[in-house]
């Protein structure tokens, strides 16, 4: 069409020099987001990007489109503001495992109930890594670190679990390593109306390297990642030989041909279910990788602009002006 410009991943790119650590996974995760935001026809002046504080929440600088680097965990709520006032905004969250689940817990969880159409995407290395190298919400129990230096006592938080006990309508994990799945991931994500969490398993290569390696290197992947298909029997390992079958409220691992098989349902309105999923963790389960829950129900803008305008008819438009001047009026008597 004439006049419209034609975009591609170098026009999201922007002129800022990118300081993450040579071979650091956010490299990938940026590529593949300038792709997608061509691929899915968002536009520099439309799209928004928020991050709060940590390595990937430098995200904003390295994209020509808005952006917003706010403080530590309250990107969700920063973003929650953004998209209510200007709905017709592309609005992301770009945070970390310590941003997002330590100090922005409450944040982060109270953005998911609200629904609010925004998209959350959690880089997460299981380490502090901008303040070098202190354990983190999801470090597994027993890590060693700068902080830890007999193992980290707490036991590891499960974001995609806290997510769906929270009821988020759109969850989804992927990895740095993989561009082809996040792109597919990211896709899905921009595309949903409501929050969207995505869970991106993220490799730290100063403080936390390869943390995922035994599930999600490339040469243990066909056996440990479980790879969520819409429709799909929870089949994984290199020849689909092995089954997640039913197991009281959870799962257990099977043989494919003896199972009963179960069937993976993005759709599945139970949030039941896609906890149990994103409860699993490695060795004793395989690591579910794709779209965990897909579902609709009311955005909080969409909410908020209906009840705004119910008030408008009944009220009127409202004058801000003379409301102040009324208040203060008030005051000096």
């Amino acid at each position: 069409m004439m006049g419209v410009e034609v975009l591609n991943r170098k026009d999201f790119a922007s002129a800022t020099q990118i300081k993450w650590c040579r071979g650091c996974g956010d490299f990938n995760v940026l590529k593949t987001m300038q792709a997608v935001l061509v691929k899915t026809g968002r536009t520099r002046e439309n799209s928004v990007f928020i991050s709060g504080i940590g390595c990937s929440s430098r995200f904003p600088y390295y994209l020509d489109t808005y952006g917003f680097h706010t403080i530590h965990g309250r990107a969700p709520a920063i973003a929650t503001g953004v998209k209510a006032v200007n709905p017709d905004l592309d609005v992301w969250v770009i945070t970390g495992d310590g941003d997002a689940l330590s100090i922005g817990g409450n944040h982060f969880v109270h953005a998911i109930r609200r629904n609010q159409d925004i998209k959350i995407l959690l880089f997460n290395n299981a380490v502090y890594g901008l303040t070098k190298g202190q354990f983190s919400p999801t470090s597994s129990q027993g890590a060693v670190s700068k902080s830890s230096p007999l193992g980290s006592p707490d036991h590891a938080l499960r974001p995609l679990a806290l997510a769906a006990s929270a009821d988020a309508t759109f969850i989804a994990r992927t990895s740095d390593n993989d561009p082809a799945h996040m792109t597919m991931v990211f896709e899905a994500a921009a595309n949903h109306q409501g929050t969207a969490v995505v869970e991106i398993l993220q490799n730290c290569v100063i403080f936390n390297d390869q943390v995922h390696e035994p599930y999600n290197g490339v040469n243990n992947r066909d056996e440990q990642l479980l790879y969520l298909k819409n429709n799909e029997p929870l089949l994984f390992g290199k020849d689909q030989s092995n089954a997640l079958v039913s197991d009281g409220f959870g799962f257990k691992v099977a043989k494919a041909n003896n199972a009963c098989r179960l069937v993976h349902d993005p759709a599945e309105e139970n949030a039941a279910y896609t906890f149990a999923l994103a409860s699993l963790s490695y060795p004793e389960f395989p690591v579910p990788v794709g779209i965990f829950r897909q579902i609709q129900r009311p955005t909080f803008d969409h909410v908020l602009t209906k009840q705004q305008s119910i008030a408008i008819q009944k009220n009127g438009p409202g004058d801000l002006k003379a409301l102040l001047q009324k208040n203060s009026y008030q005051r000096l008597i």
